[in-house]
């Protein structure tokens, strides 16, 4: 199995266990705070797939880069995801109102969909069957 198509399938796992998440978080907080707690949890869950598949697209991409162009580019990444993500977060608090966007309901709706989402891609991991290369044996062949 290559490395694309691993990516591929722990990004499947990921956003499986994801969006199971995402469907149960928005109905739990539209049931119990409303149209708020709707958009809070659903805001929150563009964030959180956003944010994690960029990862995985950054390994799709890079998959014949050399080890130093990958560790650049993936701190690249996780650099700009998270000044991206700080900017988002401070436009949402202000030019949101409370009553319009529940804080709450954004917050626990991003930690759960974020361990659904590592917890997806854990377990995906462990199902891949990956070949690891022998070294190659000096002597006689």
């Amino acid at each position: 199995m290559d490395i694309a198509s691993s990516n591929k399938q722990m990004w499947r796992g990921a956003l499986g266990a994801s969006l199971i998440a995402t469907v149960i978080a928005n109905a739990f907080f539209t049931i119990y705070l409303g149209a708020p707690g709707f958009f809070g949890s659903a805001l929150a869950s563009f964030v959180v797939l956003i944010f994690f598949s960029v990862s995985i697209v950054v390994g799709i991409l890079s998959r014949n880069s050399d080890p130093i162009s990958v560790m650049a580019l993936a701190l690249l990444s996780y650099f700009t995801k998270l000044l991206l993500i700080a900017l988002f977060l401070i436009a949402v608090t202000r030019l949101s109102e409370p009553d319009s966007l529940d804080r709450t309901a954004f917050g626990v709706s991003a930690l759960i969909i974020s361990a659904a989402w590592l917890s997806g891609e854990v377990r995906a991991f462990f199902k891949l069957r990956l070949e690891l290369p022998q070294p190659k044996r000096q002597g006689k062949e």
